[in-house]
């Protein structure tokens, strides 16, 4: 699997990130948030949405993903989220899914 990594793009206005150990701290999500992505399959780079990902949660690393559908080739893309990926999206104000297993 390509693992190309996920990084907002820059927004005009931004506010910087807080200092660690300073714990979470709410802060409005513009809607131009925008993050850069590319495509394994077509290697196209690009930005999207926030609203054109979604993330998926599970108890493990392997059910712990994102996807979007490339705008190049229309492919489906599914990538691995590491916790910092995690941090990103849901503070850029992705749609977020946790998956539970039947207990």
């Amino acid at each position: 699997m390509n693992r190309t990594p996920l990084f907002p793009a820059a927004t005009p206005g931004a506010r910087p990130a807080p200092l660690p150990g300073a714990g979470p701290v709410p802060v409005p999500v513009p809607a131009a948030v925008r993050f850069r992505a590319a495509c394994p399959d077509c290697r196209g780079r690009f930005e999207l949405a926030a609203a054109a990902l979604r993330l998926a949660i599970g108890a493990t690393s392997r059910t712990t993903f994102y996807t979007f559908t490339c705008p190049e080739c229309g492919a489906s893309v599914r990538k691995p989220a590491g916790e910092r990926i995690i941090e990103l999206l849901t503070g850029g104000g992705v749609r977020t899914l946790r998956l539970h297993t039947a207990l």
